[in-house]
């Protein structure tokens, strides 16, 4: 099977912790993490109508970039202060996304990841998420 690109273009949040508000029920603590999420699955199902996807059911692998918007007043390379979001929390949320999309079954089978988060390195580069889904063949192959 070839390789899905999925290109999501917009402001990455990651997936805030659930939060309990009585009732039994749970929320997400982040605002802007379910918008983004919808984001993804939004260019997710549209990458996948495009090329004919059939939903993964084995081993998937997953590599990308997250580019975060950079703040007027930050001059450094890469985003590492708090207010940037976890990594882990990002692809969470992606991945989430993914599956939400139909482009695999379950987020669990994801085997290999990698996902760089970044500032955008020239004018050329919008924020979003830039991915390559496809399914993982073993190690050495």
């Amino acid at each position: 099977m070839p390789t899905l690109t999925v290109v999501a273009i917009g402001k990455p949040s990651p997936k805030g912790s659930l939060k309990h508000v009585g009732n039994g029920r749970l929320v997400e603590s982040l605002k802007a993490s379910k918008p983004w999420r919808e984001t993804v699955v939004i260019a997710a199902s549209r990458a996948r109508d495009r090329a004919g996807w059939v939903t993964l059911l084995g081993a998937v692998s997953v590599t990308g970039y997250v580019i975060l918007p950079r703040p007027k007043t930050v001059t450094r390379e890469y985003p590492i202060t708090r207010s940037s979001g976890d990594i882990d929390k990002h692809d969470r949320n992606i991945l989430d996304a993914l599956t939400d999309a139909q482009i695999m079954r379950d987020d669990s089978q994801v085997i290999e990841l990698n996902v760089l988060k970044y500032y955008p390195r020239d004018a050329s580069q919008e924020p979003g998420a830039y991915l390559w889904i496809k399914a993982f063949t073993g190690v050495g192959k």
